[in-house]
């Protein structure tokens, strides 16, 4: 557990170094729009996330996790090479200018071979990244006996500790890393990322001899192990109770993972818009003056204090109060999250609106000039979307791996990555389709243009609380009616 905790801390390090920030990269230095960043964040993301199903039906059908991770871990490497190339060679980027100001040339944006180059790197560390997160989680939690109590309760307390150890390495990655892209370059924050990826290796290696390795299936699908051993169709139809009830469990998860997909569209906002949001205020702290993609060391902070709590207080009281084995149900964690979702956006569009009045109150919308509110008023926002995000990522991640076949749980705790995938490419669709429809009447769409101040991102933000409030109804109907698995058939 120490070793897979310690590569998810290095892993994490890495992603979210450049994924926090990369939306001031892609505006900063590539010179795309404010919009078009959120967005090609937003799918950089989501295809990281999405590309976790691979990672895991990998692992559960033709290699172990362990041989998954290793080649996913060099491909990352290999991608978070190229990116650091590119953002120390100058010629590797578009000719330096100031996207707001008194210049009225407009800013060039990557394109041809340099724009290739980006996002060649930057699909590499997707497809890295997807094979970790397929791979990783299943390996950690099949080290554990869940034939006894104490190897369940060690399962679920290594989950609560994955998100434990995802925070360390956001925390660095959001701190110090960031510090070093916004004073140093990017060339450091990358290549820091880099040498994160490379420490990773023989931690990992470390432990190999006393690894429990699954033995894959060959498919987790009953139809698709029988097409790949090409029989025909009638042979391949032709399955076992026991793989007829495994069907029936894949189906009956399927309602609460579509149900977590609006979560993850809502932490989506915090790559993207609230960054920039934070760039436009005052960012001082005394005499330190804090990036804007620093902005989530306080749910981060938050959540490294809960996690232990949660694990070592809230969870055994729980458990004594209740007298049951869990205490607390994945199911109740999961919508607390889901809860959680809903305040944030009803926050973040309240915020925005403040952001919004002292802009025109001081008369700088249209200037580049920080404006004078702190950038704490945004940090609300991130605040309950960790809370949300510490509560929902834990509960699915144990929810799937206990409830899926054992053929299956690589795939099956891929689901949680995939739900934050969905919900990063929801959140792309959802500013297009804002913008198609708030188009038209002698109206700007609500989120166009180069300047965050002449956005309705407060009515975009309503929008989104709706939706999830209509989620998290959708989620109560499904897990009210949900029956656990008996823990001694889960195997």
């Amino acid at each position: 557990m120490r070793a897979a905790c310690f590569v998810l801390a290095m892993e994490n390090l890495a992603f979210l170094a450049n994924a926090s920030n990369l939306v001031t990269y892609l505006t900063g230095s590539m010179h795309f729009s404010p919009a078009r960043a959120a967005n090609a964040v937003t799918t950089f993301m989501g295809t990281a996330f999405l590309l976790a199903l691979l990672g895991g039906f990998l692992s559960d059908a033709f290699y172990t996790s362990f041989r998954i991770y290793l080649i996913s871990a060099v491909v990352e490497f290999l991608g978070l090479v190229i990116l650091t190339i590119q953002a120390r060679t100058g010629s590797l980027k578009p000719p330096e200018c100031h996207l707001l100001g008194p210049s009225s040339r407009p800013c060039e944006e990557v394109s041809g071979g340099k724009a290739a180059l980006l996002f060649a790197g930057l699909y590499l560390v997707a497809l890295g990244v997807g094979g970790i997160k397929g791979s990783l989680p299943a390996h950690g939690a099949e080290q554990f006996d869940e034939e006894t109590t104490q190897g369940r309760k060690s399962r679920s307390t290594f989950f609560n500790y994955f998100v434990f150890f995802l925070s360390l390495g956001a925390l660095v990655a959001v701190t110090f890393v960031v510090w070093l892209e916004d004073n140093k370059g990017w060339q450091w924050g990358f290549g820091i990322s880099t040498v994160a990826v490379l420490l990773s290796f023989p931690v990992f290696l470390a432990g190999s001899a006393t690894y429990r390795n699954k033995t894959p299936t060959g498919s987790p699908s009953p139809l698709l192990r029988g097409a790949m051993e090409r029989k025909p169709i009638h042979q391949a139809l032709a399955v076992t109770v026991e793989e007829v009830e495994e069907v029936k469990v894949v189906v009956k998860i399927l309602p609460i993972f579509l149900s977590t997909i609006m979560l993850s569209c809502c932490l989506a906002q915090l790559s993207t818009f609230s960054v920039q949001q934070a760039a436009t205020m005052d960012t001082r702290l005394g005499s330190l003056t804090v990036p804007p993609a620093s902005l989530p060391v306080f749910p981060i902070a938050f959540i490294m204090v809960v996690a232990p709590l949660y694990d070592h207080i809230i969870v055994p009281f729980a458990r004594k109060m209740r007298g049951t084995e869990s205490g607390i149900t994945q199911l109740q964690r999961i919508g607390v999250g889901l809860v959680l979702s809903v305040l944030a956006m009803a926050v973040a569009a309240l915020v925005e609106v403040k952001r919004k009045r002292v802009a025109s109150l001081t008369g700088t919308v249209h200037s580049a000039a920080p404006l004078p509110i702190t950038f704490l008023w945004v940090a609300l926002q991130y605040l309950f979307l960790g809370s949300a995000d510490l509560f929902t990522l834990a509960g699915l991640l144990e929810f799937f791996f206990t409830e899926a076949p054992s053929s299956m749980r690589s795939l099956a705790t891929s689901l949680s990555w995939a739900s934050l995938a969905i919900g990063y490419y929801l959140s792309s669709i959802l500013v297009s389709i804002v913008n198609s429809v708030t188009n038209g009447n002698h109206q700007k769409p609500w989120l166009a243009g180069g300047n965050l101040n002449s956005y309705r991102l407060e009515s975009f933000y309503w929008l989104m609380c709706i939706l999830s409030t209509i989620n998290f109804l959708h989620f109560l109907f499904w897990s009210s009616r949900f029956k656990y698995r008996p823990a001694l058939r889960r195997g």
